[in-house]
């Protein structure tokens, strides 16, 4: 029962949890035939699933059941069915023709909560029907205890897997959000000024070729930086999987790749580890992924730096810097970051200044020693050889 609890709750996917509960329930009670049964609201079942039975032989007994007869019964009782000979009850209907013929049965309802949590609940969400050839002996109470242990056990893993394929789901649906506003703010506009010039250098090709050719200049320019900018967005097209890596190797991967697509290089430093939930740890990717873009967007920098500590984690570029005053009422992404910093409980610090850089800090929350300087991320040294972030 410990392995077969353990196997459910190792999957993420309904259908992989699904499989797992009815190849244990199987081997739990060494039942012949097994199959477990999601209902759905028109009558059927949205999902049906079983073992010991061939594929060959599924797909001969045709499509999936409808909630009637035996599987209808065991729905709508509150306690588990156990027979000897389900064709002698009244309730029992018909079976398809190219279906294996079954005695013993034990039919046992997934509850949202069950005996094992001392909660009464009435809502089924799926069954457990095990079968076995006839001639074959039935099921035992100790059988009808252990697949109710493990149907409570079942109903948490279907609960937790919907939740998470849900927030997936919501999770893809923020993603293409952002991306649409990435490519409209990055990629869009770059291509509007890139036709700008372009119609600008051909009324221009007549009477001024050398304007014309300065105009065509522009153009390879504009199409350049919208080619750089399309790569970054496809960059984030590959979400990060933070339950594989965690936060700290993402962010290190990501850094890799915008090293390898741009000409700026990009040092990646880590002096402390980070702890922190789920969700924050994809406020701060998110956070420093809108850094890292308008280091690459605006600032035309040679080096960037990211740097990663306890408690802030810090983004630093050589380039023009900007006026930050101005940028506030302007964009950059920097009231987004401002908003991701909040959610998290902690702080931004943003030091910029025309043509000195500029070094993005989320302080996290928890005590910050306020005179301990960032030490790299100050000003990051594009020409130093020995930087070790260069190996």
């Amino acid at each position: 029962m410990s392995a077969a609890v353990g196997a459910i709750t190792r999957h993420l996917s309904v259908h992989q949890v699904l499989e797992v509960i009815v190849s244990s329930a199987r081997r739990l009670v060494g039942a012949d035939y097994a199959a477990i049964g999601i209902p759905d609201d028109e009558g059927g079942f949205a999902e049906f699933i079983t073992d010991g039975i061939g594929e060959e032989q599924r797909l001969k007994i045709g499509p999936l059941p409808r909630q009637h007869g035996m599987l209808a019964a065991i729905l709508a009782e509150s306690e588990p069915i156990r027979l000897d000979d389900l064709r002698r009850d009244p309730r029992f209907r018909w079976w398809p023709k190219a279906h294996p013929s079954m005695a013993a049965l034990l039919g046992v309802p997934i509850r949202d909560c069950g005996p094992a949590l001392g909660v009464d609940c009435s809502r089924t969400i799926g069954i457990v029907v095990l079968t076995n050839d006839l001639g074959r002996p039935g099921f035992s109470e100790a059988d009808t205890e252990l697949i109710e242990l493990l149907a409570s056990h079942a109903a948490i893993a279907i609960t937790n897997a919907r939740l998470y394929e849900r927030s997936r789901e919501l999770t893809v649906v923020e993603e293409r959000n952002r991306l649409a506003r990435e490519l409209h703010d990055a990629v869009m506009q770059r291509l509007f000024s890139l036709r700008l010039s372009a119609r600008a250098a051909a009324k221009l090709v007549p009477i001024d070729p050398d304007a014309a050719a300065s105009r065509l200049e522009e153009v390879e320019t504009l199409a350049a930086e919208a080619i750089a900018e399309l790569r970054g967005v496809i960059v984030e097209l590959r979400p990060a999987d933070l339950d594989l890596h965690g936060l700290v190797e993402t962010l290190r991967r990501h850094a890799t790749l915008l090293d390898r697509l741009h000409d700026t290089d990009v040092h990646f430093h880590v002096r402390s580890p980070v702890d922190l939930s789920r969700d924050g740890e994809v406020e701060v990717l998110r956070l420093v992924q809108e850094a890292l873009g308008n280091a690459f967007r605006h600032a035309r920098a040679r080096t960037v730096t990211v740097t990663v500590e306890t408690e802030r984690i810090t983004v630093a570029d050589d380039g023009d810097g900007f006026d930050a005053d101005e940028a506030a009422t302007r964009g950059l992404g920097l009231l987004s970051m401002r908003e991701r910093a909040r959610a998290l409980g902690g702080e931004l610090d943003l030091a910029t200044a025309p043509g000195e850089g500029t070094v993005v800090t989320l302080r996290l929350e928890g005590p910050v020693v306020e005179d301990a300087a960032p030490e790299a991320p100050e000003r990051p040294a594009a020409d130093d050889p020995e930087d070790p972030s260069r190996d």
